[in-house]
């Protein structure tokens, strides 16, 4: 209806199509949700908070997001989903009024040793079409200059038929690839510490490999090289002759026949090189990790230089810049240098890469390279690197779900970051952001809290409606919205220092610093300014350094926190001890497993493409053990019941009496310490929110004997509730006699620090360089930096 139209005092009617604007969730139970209902409007932006393991990624990305994702698969045909991840529908009785999800998580991204930041984002691929249109001398055609593609050439006879008639022709194939021949595209070559992999003062019957993994009774490894026939299993590795060490280090995959299964045969270096080298090192399990930073060095390529490129990709430049030199520059220089090429025949494809480009920038990524390793990004960083494909997308009316996407962020980038959620919003999207942070939940045009507590204690809708309702109702979240810490009157004397002298790791522009030991001591700076760089690149490695990284914790449906943190072995051991039996009974992944289930629990059923089924086991009642181990009790409980208590629970029941165990329940001290009491000992860590996983990992590595502590943003995940109990474990740390060092952003660890170190002044080649070294007071008095500036105004100063 057009304006002219309307009569005086007339408002259009209400489009039916318009009155779908809330998406309503009825009755969610998926974890801890306990029959949750809400409504969330659409095309506005809702933050949701509540303290760690309260049921916030419960209820959106297992609830909303998911059963959004599962719906647009079931629009594939049969075919199609078969090849699809098969996902079950949330327990949950109503939900309505979806659309279209897009999850952008903290998930690490692609710890493939040939993924990059360039690879990730499609910026490569625009690249290498910009110079195989525009480079001198021309090599090729794009895949010329990809270091994922090897050059080809074959030719021989081939049968060509035409009709009834066949005919014998010679052909004669050639792909151009731009990987370098040396390095295979990874930009390092390695050299293998041969005293690592075994013991050459034996034999290999007596046990001489010394590689994590490699049993003697494995047919697969050693049992492949003691019956191959090559090598005498009972001479002494230093008197193989010339003839034998090079069958045995460097032999050619060989087709043999061990115990009557028929295997191939290869060199120790090869073997080695193709079952640990080929990995990406941060996503292997901790003892595999130790053995190969033994075991290996890793060196850049002498032929590549690095770049991963072949002789005639890097030959290739356009003006004076080759493709290896545009993927080693920042990428706001990478941008300036795209936006001075004019070239009408390429117009479309320039405008394109500049807009990729230049969302780096926007989203505070300028600092990176397009040939970083995507497994080196931290959290945060992975997350907005994700989200530079949907800056500049036409879509509307879509779900975009984000995960704490201030993660990493210094305050300094956060109203950047606000401003990009704010501008999908603006768009037309609905935006559910999963957040803790009182600078972005206060942008937010409704609140959902969830609590009151975390685990069984949580799982309820405290509270909805706008920040100033949150602010004024009386939930753990809006009681501490407006929180502040103080700067400490007095601050701890150091007794000692770390000294670190010409540090140049990455942007480090020959950094001298003095690290204060006996004190908390926060390292902070803009994202990209070498935090990291500094502190693990610079803090030497040594027995008495604990350091506790941002990789996540992996574990399957069958690991909980007792297995994790080690707990389970003592009180398989106290078990066994009572009732005077094997430890290996009181496992659910051993002896004492139900056969029905395998210890699982649960039986699942495979239903093809469909959903497979999961349902409680029969037999054991979903208690994983077999009923004669259930006979077996300490101190009036059974292994069960033991694995059903809470931690608080546990450490009382360990304490003393018939179930005394000490190092059982030092391990329960530690974690109660850390602010997991409500965790039961038995549940899945596929559960587990990311704060509660981080805070278990954090409970571990207490157990390890070092006097220095290296933590990177312990309060990833943390509620402002929970950020006060981790300062409290921090004091606790110092005051036993240890140096805690922290790399962090949260205003109020640094206003606790005792000592402040400041890098920057911005990000990338802008930063590198301490801006500032002393007290938190010196640094707000001073107000010299982003941090100091940031920091006096939390503190009101």
């Amino acid at each position: 209806m057009s304006r002219a139209a309307r009569t005086a005092g007339q408002s259009p009617a209400i489009h039916v199509a318009d009155s779908h604007d809330l998406i309503r969730v009825h009755g969610a139970r998926e974890n801890n949700l306990k029959d949750v209902s809400i409504e969330i409007p659409k095309r506005r932006l809702t933050v949701f908070t509540g303290v760690s393991g309260s049921g916030k990624s419960s209820l959106v990305f297992n609830t909303i997001a998911a059963e959004s994702q599962r719906l647009i698969n079931e629009t594939y045909s049969a075919f199609v989903q078969g090849f699809m991840p098969t996902l079950a529908r949330p327990e949950v009785d109503v939900l309505d009024g979806l659309t279209t999800a897009i999850i952008v998580d903290q998930q690490r991204m692609s710890a493939d040793p040939r993924s990059t930041v360039g690879t990730a984002t499609d910026a490569n691929a625009m690249l290498r079409i910009l110079f195989s249109r525009l480079g001198k001398p021309h090599i090729g055609p794009p895949s010329a200059y990809s270091f994922n593609t090897a050059s080809v050439r074959a030719s021989g006879a081939i049968t060509v038929q035409r009709g009834d008639k066949t005919k014998a022709e010679r052909a004669t194939f050639e792909r151009t690839g731009g990987m370098c021949t040396r390095c295979e595209g990874r930009g390092t070559v390695s050299d293998i510490d041969l005293t690592q992999l075994y013991d050459d003062s034996k034999s290999i019957a007596e046990g001489a490999f010394t590689i994590p993994g490699w049993k003697s009774d494995s047919v697969w490894t050693v049992g492949l090289y003691a019956q191959s026939g090559f090598l005498d299993p009972n001479k002494p590795i230093s008197r193989f002759t010339k003839k034998e060490m090079q069958a045995f280090l460097y032999g050619e995959p060989t087709k043999v026949k061990v115990n009557g299964v028929n295997l191939t045969y290869e060199g120790l270096i090869p073997k080695i090189q193709k079952s640990f080298l080929s990995k990406d090192k941060e996503a292997m399990q901790p003892h595999i990790r130790a053995f190969v930073e033994r075991a290996v060095t890793f060196t850049t390529c002498p032929e590549c230089d690095g770049s991963r490129l072949s002789e005639g990709a890097r030959s290739s430049r356009i003006g004076k810049v080759s493709i290896a030199d545009a993927c080693a520059m920042e990428i706001r220089d990478l941008a300036e240098w795209v936006r001075g090429l004019a070239e009408p025949s390429v117009l479309p494809l320039l405008t394109a890469l500049q807009q990729t480009l230049d969302s780096f920038t926007e989203i505070g990524l300028g600092y990176l390279a397009l040939d970083r390793p995507s497994g080196s990004l931290s959290g945060g960083e992975a997350q907005r690197v994700k989200m530079i494909r949907h800056l500049g997308s036409s879509l509307t009316d879509t779900t975009y779900v984000f995960d704490e996407p201030t993660i990493g962020l210094h305050p300094h980038d956060i109203q950047r970051m606000n401003d990009l959620l704010l501008r999908l919003r603006d768009k037309g999207n609905t935006v559910l952001v999963v957040e803790h942070k009182p600078e972005t939940i206060v942008i937010a045009d409704h609140v959902v809290d969830l609590g009151p507590g975390a685990g069984t204690g949580g799982g309820t809708v405290c509270f909805e409606g706008t920040v100033e309702g949150l602010r004024a109702a009386g939930t753990i979240t809006g009681r501490h919205f407006d929180d502040r810490s103080v700067l400490k009157e007095s601050v701890r004397k150091p007794t000692g220092a770390l000294e670190i002298r010409g540090a140049a790791k990455h942007n480090l522009q020959n950094v001298d610093v003095d690290i204060p030991l006996g004190v908390l001591c926060v390292v902070t700076g803009v994202a990209g300014s070498g935090k990291s760089s500094l502190v693990h690149g610079s803090v030497p490695a040594s027995e008495g350094v604990v350091a506790v990284d941002q990789t996540p914790i992996r574990g399957s449906r069958r690991s909980n926190p007792a297995t994790y943190t080690g707990l389970l072995d003592p009180i398989r051991k106290a078990f066994a001890k009572a009732n005077g039996v094997k430890p290996a009974l009181f496992s659910a992944n051993s002896e004492g497993a139900c056969p029905t289930c395998n210890g699982a629990g649960v039986i699942y059923v495979d239903l093809g493409m469909m959903a497979g089924v999961d349902t409680p086991c029969e037999d054991c009642e979903g208690k994983r053990f077999q009923p004669a181990v259930l006979e077996y009790r300490l101190g009036g409980r059974d292994i069960s019941e033991v694995l059903a208590m809470s931690v608080t629970e546990a450490e009382a029941f360990f304490a003393d009496g018939e179930a005394a165990t000490p190092a059982a329940h030092r391990i329960l001290t530690r974690l109660s310490d850390v602010g997991l009491g409500y965790l039961s000992l038995g549940q899945p860590l596929t559960t587990l929110s990311g704060g509660e996983r981080q805070r278990l990992k954090l409970a571990t590595h207490m157990a390890e004997k070092g006097g220095v502590y290296v933590l990177d943003e312990p309060t990833t995940g943390l509620h402002l509730a929970d950020v006060e109990h981790l300062l409290g474990l921090l004091d606790r740390l110092v005051d036993s006699g240890k140096s805690v060092i922290v790399i962090e952003h949260h205003q109020a660890v640094m206003a606790h620090a005792d000592w402040i170190i400041d890098l920057g002044p911005g990000a990338g080649h802008d930063g590198g360089r301490i801006v500032f070294e002393g007290t938190p007071a010196d640094l707000v008095a001073a107000r010299s930096t982003l941090t100091g500036e940031h920091l006096a105004d939390y503190v009101g100063a």
